[in-house]
């Protein structure tokens, strides 16, 4: 199988070694990721800069191309002008925390698989729930067998699994749950600073609020050692607040006074 990794970290973080190294066992790897950190850029895309791509060695070998923008742009990049042929899927990862409940709208790591959902590829996005991970190898293993049960049984189109994984010895994972998006969510401001300088900076800080109290909820699940697998669309619509606006009328509305 042909498989196209990304990340948010950077093509020279230590997950997306892991990741490509579990991945070569079972499948045709194209590294195309950032050439530095763009972790919370979201699904930004470049559009006003040129794009520069670059080939990456790494001992002595080619490891894969390192493009100097987004997540997103990255995917696009792999399958549009980099790879001979289209991915059979996408994998993002292994990402360096977590990215649970409303976590994903800011991930970039997310955002690189969504686009891969967009794009109709089957997409993965798989993290380790800590910023200072040892637990890459038991994590990369995972990620093998998580990318040939999508390759063996398929996803919808526009659907992605997002995938949390404990930065935990594996024989404290008391298992693999199958989960939704939880609710919780971060409470912060940009705190006002003073540089060596007497100037004034901001810099963002907070507290996260747990509102996930639900094993059938990401952020609880990896809280308890499972495994978080949840699969994630794009279509963004509020159906039922859709059905509770059918009354209101609003092709009613005049535009003119």
């Amino acid at each position: 199988m042909r498989i196209l990794v990304s990340n948010d970290d950077g093509i020279y973080s230590q997950g997306i070694n892991f990741l490509v190294n579990a991945l070569k066992e079972i499948g045709d790897v194209t590294v195309v990721a950032p050439l530095y950190e763009q972790s919370a850029v979201g699904h930004a895309i470049t559009m006003k800069v040129p794009l520069r791509v670059v080939e990456v060695n790494k001992n002595g070998k080619l490891f894969g191309y390192g493009v100097d923008g987004t997540p997103a742009d990255c995917v696009k990049m792999g399958i549009r002008n980099i790879m001979p042929e289209p991915p059979d899927l996408v994998v993002s990862g292994i990402n360096h925390g977590s990215n649970t409940a409303t976590n994903i709208v800011y991930s970039g790591t997310v955002s690189a698989a969504r686009e891969a959902a967009i794009m109709d590829f089957p997409a993965i996005a798989i993290s380790l729930t800590s910023h200072n991970c040892t637990r890459f190898l038991e994590a990369g293993n995972f990620a093998k067998k998580i990318v040939d049960e999508v390759y063996k049984n398929g996803l919808k189109k526009g659907t992605l699994l997002n995938i949390n994984i404990p930065d935990v010895a594996a024989e404290f994972i008391k298992g693999v749950m199958l989960t939704k998006q939880g609710r919780s969510k971060w409470d912060d401001v940009y705190e006002k600073r003073i540089d060596p300088y007497g100037k004034e900076y901001y810099w963002l800080t907070g507290n996260f609020i747990d509102l996930d109290h639900d094993l059938t909820f990401d952020q609880f699940a990896v809280k308890n050692n499972y495994i978080s697998v949840t699969p994630v669309h794009f279509d963004l619509t509020d159906y039922e607040t859709y059905d509770v606006m059918n009354n209101w009328k609003i092709e009613n509305i005049k535009l003119n006074p």
